[in-house]
């Protein structure tokens, strides 16, 4: 299955890299695929550092930060424990890990990694609609140089009523954050 989650990793002079990304992952075992694209910060990251930290996280307006670059002010992050890298201390848990395989040349970089450490912070609250429907728009604003603009707009239409129905504040700004950001991008 793909998790959605938010990955930190670090460049070889230090530099913190927070994205939100969706490995392949099967909780029964210790290992799971990222697949960064090959010009990502992530994947520039972890060619030099081939290590990180995966948040599993309910919090969306984290994930929409993560990804539309704004997370200001940067969340707390204190050290990892067994790797070179840094941990969001809000998650509900994270894996560090280690990516035990170079990939090859290709669009989207495949990394093997290996869990080395996990740290369950606290209960997963859970997603409702509107945080669903939060994550989704998010993946479509990270997409929106080659979807359809009349699709874009009819999904953020109906996001829209499920966020204003059933979300709390955090979602309701979340997703303000993400239709501003489409619209720049459409310049709607």
């Amino acid at each position: 299955m793909i998790l959605e989650g938010v990955v930190t990793t670090v460049s070889a002079s230090g530099q913190l890299n927070i994205a939100p990304m969706g490995p392949h992952f099967n909780p029964e075992d210790d290992h799971f695929e990222l697949q960064p694209f090959e010009t990502s910060v992530t994947c520039r990251n972890l060619m030099e550092n081939p290590c990180g930290v995966l948040h599993v996280t309910d919090d969306v307006l984290l994930i929409v930060r993560s990804a539309l670059n704004c997370l200001e002010p940067i969340p707390a992050a204190p050290p990892a424990t067994k790797i070179k890298g840094v941990v969001l201390t809000d998650s509900c848990r994270w894996h560090e890990f280690e990516a035990i395989s170079k990939p090859t040349h290709s669009p989207r970089k495949i990394f093997h990694c290996r869990i080395v450490a996990t740290v369950k912070n606290r209960d997963f609250y859970g997603f409702n609609r509107a945080k669903h429907a939060v994550l989704e728009a998010t993946i479509v604003a990270t997409r929106i140089d080659f979807l359809p603009i009349a699709e874009i707009q009819h999904q953020l239409r109906r996001w829209e009523s499920i966020v204003a129905k059933t979300g709390g504040n955090d979602e309701q700004i979340a997703f303000q954050l993400v239709q501003e950001f489409i619209r720049s991008k459409l310049d709607v």
